[in-house]
């Protein structure tokens, strides 16, 4: 079966994109090369509250002003509400590369270790992927869940939405 998934833009990112986009309650960099059947972000990539650009090696991202979601930062909290999130969507072994183009400081922040992904993992790159890896779209509802923005309807589509919001961390309050 094939799966009819328009493309993603094929322009430059420009940094006045980003800057636009910093209106969205979330801004997620797709790496060019995610395989798009199986991106988690894909059926969300139109939602109004979202900004979805692509990434390829050399294209600048401006992420000042953003909250980046990074592993073995400071936990995210409410107090973050007030600026954007910004994603890294791309396999683990290529997130120093997506760094790099990185211009501007953003804020780090990381999801607590009682939110477990719901997808089964496969890694290619052994020791790669860290133990509080998510997909994608896990992060970006789990971490809206904890600024008090409940957009678990975003999972309207993810195949592994339900064993995702079964976990406790879902009825810890917080999502309003």
């Amino acid at each position: 079966m094939e799966l009819d998934i328009p493309e993603f833009p094929k322009a430059p990112l420009r940094l006045q994109e980003i800057s636009r986009a910093a209106t969205a309650l979330a801004v997620i960099v797709r790496h060019h090369k995610e395989n798009r059947a199986k991106c988690s972000i894909q059926p969300v990539r139109n939602d109004p509250r979202l900004t979805v650009l692509s990434w390829r090696s050399g294209i600048q991202f401006d992420a000042t002003g953003m909250t980046l979601l990074a592993v073995d930062a400071p936990p995210l909290t409410a107090a973050d509400a007030h600026r954007p999130l910004l994603l890294l969507d791309c396999n683990w072994h290529r997130i120093e590369s997506m760094l790099r183009d990185r211009v501007g400081e953003p804020v780090c922040r990381s999801l607590p270790t009682n939110v477990q992904t719901a997808y089964p993992r496969q890694s290619k790159t052994p020791g790669n992927d860290p133990e509080c890896g998510l997909a994608t779209i896990e992060a970006l509802v789990a971490a809206l869940w904890l600024q008090g923005v409940d957009a678990r309807d975003l999972l309207a589509h993810y195949h592994w939405r339900e064993a995702f919001l079964a976990q406790p961390f879902f009825g810890e309050g917080s999502g309003q």
